[in-house]
């Protein structure tokens, strides 16, 4: 374990790894759910045809919609929200409730399963 041990004002301690300024001086990402460490640059899904960040589920659903995915109401998960392509399809997008909640590896798996419609980019 390499790195920088940090003390919060209540005396909680967390090891930064690969330790930059803003790791230091930025408590929350300055977008929910989109930082993966203290430091990294968030990261922006982006719909490629229209060259729009996707700041929200009413605009995820949309384009995906237009791409064929429709919201498979799983009710024994109800901590998320999943899509899925066809019946004839084993490919099924599962994605946290609340879009403040995303992570990159949520990004990079709607990327991997609509390659020429969405990028992961950095703010």
């Amino acid at each position: 374990m390499s790195g920088v041990w940090v003390f919060d004002k209540n005396g909680v301690a967390r090891l930064v790894t690969n330790p930059t300024r803003e790791s230091f001086e930025q408590k929350e990402p300055p977008f929910p759910g989109t930082a993966t460490a203290p430091g990294a640059r968030p990261r922006l899904l982006v719909y490629l045809p229209e060259n729009q960040v996707i700041r929200s589920y009413t605009e995820l659903e949309q384009r995906l919609n237009q791409l064929g995915w429709s919201r498979y109401h799983n009710y024994q998960h109800p901590s998320l929200i999943q899509f899925h392509k066809s019946d004839n399809s084993s490919h099924l997008l599962s994605l946290p409730k609340s879009f403040a909640n995303f992570k990159s590896f949520h990004f990079y798996d709607i990327v991997v399963k609509n390659r020429s419609f969405f990028e992961v980019r950095e703010a």
